[in-house]
């Protein structure tokens, strides 16, 4: 009788409790080594052996209804928990975010985004690589060797010969196609550092992204294809793009690619942005030079591929009527604060 007791005042008792410290309170009260049911099956001793059979079934029974009450009332209490704390903490999505003052990304970050972007958007990957550089990578894998006219191009800053600040991302091409076999659709952004003095469209630490395509079949006709639709994505769809002929030492041929100007679309001979001319020089391209892929092991018989090179400062200050690049770096609020 006591355990029947006992049982239905624990179960009535553990129904009203609805927080973890009183349920452990209860288990230690009830179940515990010294609880009140352990107590009273330690009598059982002073029963005889019939008496102690069926009064200790009656116990086992009771303690396996007490322990499955007391799971279950602390399986209820945690639920009840969770969805209090989820009613309080709801986040309605419908609701318009609120601005947060996290301050600005650079411009000259927001165009390296766009750009990227523009690229992976037709299957590029993004690639990076060191800043400081060997001469091996930076001049030599590209058809520059030592001595040759082209390496004035660059006015390079020497760490300690061969090492260098690269001139440009363009040793990333040697890099990829050394550790990879084609196809090759590779993006490059990063800095490059040459030695020369800064004027209003000059300076010694810039941004530039190269690009990198080579696999079986390529032509020139998938290099314009590509870099027309990269004009559409940043400057819209209503850009005209123009191809000429340029020397580059490690694309034959080489061209610069120029859209057409935005500002006055060629009818203003003082137009400070094109300068009369009608025509904007983005960037400068070519088909990679023969002997670049045969020196990272590619057969130029079997393989042919694409370069690109482009500045996002030379960008941004397109799209947004820049006037002088030294802007980017002079870390001016007032400036900043317009992109």
């Amino acid at each position: 009788q006591s355990i029947e007791d006992l049982t239905q005042n624990a179960l009535q008792e553990l129904s009203q409790i609805d927080n973890p410290d009183e349920l452990e309170q209860w288990r230690v009260r009830i179940l515990g080594r010294r609880g009140e049911l352990t107590g009273i099956l330690r009598g059982l001793a002073q029963l005889d052996l019939e008496e102690r059979r069926q009064v200790g079934a009656l116990g086992n029974q009771a303690k396996a209804a007490l322990e499955e009450g007391l799971e279950k009332r602390g399986r209820d209490i945690s639920e009840a928990r969770l969805a209090q704390v989820a009613d309080l903490e709801r986040i309605d999505v419908t609701l318009p975010g609120r601005p947060v003052a996290t301050g600005r990304l650079h411009p000259t970050t927001q165009v390296l985004r766009e750009i990227t972007d523009a690229f992976v958007a037709m299957g590029f990957s993004i690639v990076e690589g060191p800043e400081v550089e060997w001469d091996h990578y930076n001049f030599e894998m590209l058809n520059i060797p030592q001595g040759h006219p082209a390496r004035d191009m660059w006015n390079t800053l020497w760490v300690d010969y061969p090492m260098l600040l690269r001139t440009h991302t363009s040793p990333m091409q040697a890099r990829v196609m050394e550790s990879v076999q084609p196809p090759v659709r590779v993006i490059v952004p990063g800095k490059c550092y040459r030695y020369e003095a800064t004027d209003a469209t000059h300076e010694w630490h810039f941004y530039q992204v190269e690009g990198l395509a080579v696999d079986e079949g390529i032509t020139f006709a998938d290099l314009k294809g590509t870099l027309y639709e990269f004009a559409r994505r940043l400057f819209g769809t209503e850009r005209k793009v123009r191809f000429r002929c340029d020397y580059f030492p490690f694309v034959e041929p080489g061209v610069d690619m120029s859209i057409d100007c935005f500002s006055c679309e060629g009818n203003d001979s003082s137009c400070r942005i094109c300068r009369g001319s009608g025509w904007i020089e983005i960037m400068g391209a070519g088909m990679v030079h023969p002997r670049v892929l045969a020196g990272v092991g590619y057969d130029p018989e079997k393989y042919t591929g694409f370069a690109f090179g482009l500045g996002p400062e030379r960008i941004a200050m397109l799209k947004y009527g820049i006037d002088d690049i030294r802007h980017f770096y002079s870390n001016d609020l007032r400036f900043l604060r317009q992109f």
